[in-house]
């Protein structure tokens, strides 16, 4: 279902041809855009909140970066002239006194995150430019990156730029400070989660921040720095990582979908396919369970997919966004550079071409191979894949990325309750700019309480109460705030109302989830339970009916069936909302009317290439201290989900800051 498995039809010397052509199609195509000394490369677009000299730094650092890869893995063969070009924008970046100069790290913080692009790109390009540039040069390049050393980063994947810049100084003959790079472990250390996954950095002082820089940061940099050191690196710190990516990407083959997309969760997603790296660096460093035809079938079908998609517009350029240009998956700091993270997803290229990856034969994808369900404990997600359309699902209990200290304005890239491989959380209005997301009210696979006007509640922060093989449970305190506006960092404070406690439950098997909810306080007048299904991309919007449901031209259907307590059925319109079309619908169910204390409702959610040959059938009951849901599936296999009333009240100290 979706793309074409256009990766099929080449053998595996083609698709090597074809990666590199690729790069080159791209590296080639930014240089209209550049200065005249190649420092800089402008290219269209809004500027990012960093301004337009960053984001000039930022295209040179991460091309770059796609250069780097693409000469290294042809051991210098150059017909483009690749070293030359980059090497003249070296010289001029790093003069003072030229027009194309960087910006310093006093003057721009983003200036430290294309540092480690730029030392990255020469360490792996050391005999065809770093030894070839003047000895004021290399002395140049290593007066800019001095700063670096002592300075405090960020305390999420930020810390990493730091110590692979440090490392590549320290190979010849720059500033570096063993401190830093023990700062720089001992964190990794501390963020790391369990079974392969990384927090990037701690939220409220828990894992809470799950994404895809768990691949393209915080498992691709540590083992980079160790390759960067050499001899230098502590062999057991290099097994550490090793073993921590072998096990991470055990779960990441299994979050493709048969067309190739990554999941489409978490912030910077116009990195696309930059969730390659750690694919990629699995191979390189031996520290993978893909067989080597594996590994190039999800690498090429990825590339595939959002080049299929239009990822690169007329001009040969990659846009700000996921599929079309669109600013809604954006942060402020997306410039028109920024997409060119990507880079890391040619991260393969490094490899010979003799390298398994580059001669055997392709194979399926995991989805492809049959069905497959999981629970991952460290993000708190709930996984079904299914062959017949090659859809993967996540059921979020996890991870939220906000702190839990005071109510947020629910971020669609990690608040939604489920995430898929074929869809797309509704993201109306344009987060890089202020009040640009405020329509943004939590909508598709949402459980929220709509207040007397209408206005939906908001989840973030929520706890996760437990996991198992099928079921997840998680509970949040629903509330309305003044300033709805959204940000991956938790958006503004803002006054608040504050309701009832919902306590949401899963239990997934194949296309289709359970969803029941315990609604706990009271709720206030007119409030309305409504429990949102999938946001499917439509071609056109489809008419008012009887049924939550809604097909697409892909032949997807999402689906909400009421179980208990929720007969209104209706489906919400989207227009310029989604990352993957400009028309989109969101089937929900809602309650009859205002819904009352320690009542449980119960709707079934469903997304496949069909509908579902069968529902499944709930009957709820009590044990005296928490509301279950029994589920009786199709095939007669059996999940309670329990739902226990909360707590004493945790969040005391919100009333303090609410509006009455």
């Amino acid at each position: 279902m979706g793309d074409p498995p256009l990766m099929h039809h080449r053998t595996p010397a083609e698709d090597r041809a074809h990666w590199e052509r690729t790069a080159d199609d791209m590296l080639l195509a930014v240089r209209p855009y550049a200065t005249e000394g190649h420092g800089l490369i402008h290219l269209p677009g809004t500027a990012s909140h960093n301004g337009v000299h960053s984001d000039g730094l930022e295209g040179f650092a991460r091309t770059f970066l796609l250069a780097a890869f693409r000469l290294a893995g042809a051991a210098g063969a150059d017909p483009h002239d690749l070293a030359g070009w980059y090497a003249a924008g070296l010289t001029a970046g790093t003069d003072p006194q030229h027009p194309d100069r960087w910006p310093s790290f006093a003057e721009c913080n983003q200036a430290k995150v294309e540092a480690a692009s730029v030392a990255l790109a020469l360490h792996e390009t050391k005999p065809w430019i770093w030894d070839r540039l003047d000895a004021p040069v290399r002395q140049r390049i290593l007066d800019w990156l001095a700063p670096m050393v002592g300075n405090l980063m960020p305390g999420n994947n930020w810390i990493w730029f730091q110590a692979v810049t440090e490392a590549f100084a320290r190979t010849v003959g720059g500033s570096w400070l063993q401190q830093d790079l023990d700062r720089t472990i001992a964190l990794t250390d501390g963020w790391y989660a369990g079974d392969g996954w990384y927090s990037d950095g701690l939220t409220g002082a828990g894992h809470r921040n799950f994404d895809h820089y768990n691949g393209w940061a915080m498992h691709l940099y540590p083992l980079w720095f160790c390759r960067i050191l050499g001899d230098e690196a502590p062999a057991a710190l290099l097994d550490r990582y090793r073993e921590r990516l072998r096990r991470f990407l055990a779960d990441q083959r299994l979050l493709v979908g048969a067309n190739g997309s990554p999941l489409v969760q978490g912030r910077s997603l116009t990195y696309r396919h930059a969730a390659l790296a750690s694919v990629w660096t699995g191979a390189l460093f031996d520290a993978t369970p893909l067989a080597p035809g594996e590994t190039r079938a999800l690498a090429t079908r990825m590339l595939d997919h959002f080049h299929h998609h239009g990822a690169l517009n007329a001009q040969g350029l990659l846009t700000l966004g996921w599929h079309r240009p669109f600013r809604g998956v954006l942060q402020s700091y997306s410039g028109p550079a920024s997409p060119y993270w990507a880079s890391k997803g040619f991260l393969g290229l490094a490899l010979a071409p003799d390298h398994p990856v580059w001669t055997q034969e392709a194979t399926p994808l995991a989805v492809e191979q049959g069905d497959f369900s999981r629970a991952l404990a460290a993000p708190g997600w709930l996984v079904s894949g299914t062959a017949a359309d090659g859809v993967v699902r996540v059921v979020n209990h996890g991870g939220d990325h906000t702190d839990p200290a005071r109510p947020h304005a629910d971020d669609p890239a990690y608040a939604r309750f489920a995430y898929s491989t074929h869809t797309a959380p509704e993201t109306p209005g344009d987060p890089t700019v202020p009040g640009g997301s405020a329509a943004a009210e939590p909508l598709d696979n949402a459980v929220v309480l709509l207040d007397a006007v209408g206005r939906a509640s908001h989840r973030r922060p929520a706890t996760r109460l437990a996991l198992d093989d099928t079921t997840a449970v998680s509970r949040s305190r629903a509330h309305w705030l003044d300033d709805t506006t959204w940000d991956v960092f938790g958006g503004p404070e803002a006054p608040y109302v504050l309701g009832p406690w919902l306590t949401v439950g899963s239990a997934l098997r194949g296309s289709v989830e359970v969803r029941a909810v315990r609604v706990d306080g009271d709720p206030g007048p007119g409030h309305v339970l409504r429990i949102g299904g999938w946001a499917l991309a439509v071609d056109s919007l489809p008419p008012h009916g009887d049924a939550a449901r809604v097909e697409n031209s892909e032949g997807l259907v999402s689906l909400v069936a009421d179980v208990h307590g929720l007969p209104r059925v209706r489906i919400v319109p989207g227009s310029d909302s989604n990352a993957l079309g400009a028309l989109s619908a969101t089937p929900v169910v809602e309650s009859e009317g205002p819904v009352a204390h320690g009542t449980l409702h119960v709707a079934v959610i469903h997304l496949g290439g069909s509908d579902p040959a069968a529902l499944p059938t709930v009957a709820g009951r009590s044990d005296g201290t928490a509301l279950l849901a029994d589920v009786t599936w199709a095939d007669g296999t059996r999940d309670t989900i329990r739902l226990p009333a909360p707590e004493p009240e945790a969040h005391d100290s919100w009333k303090d800051h609410a509006r009455a």
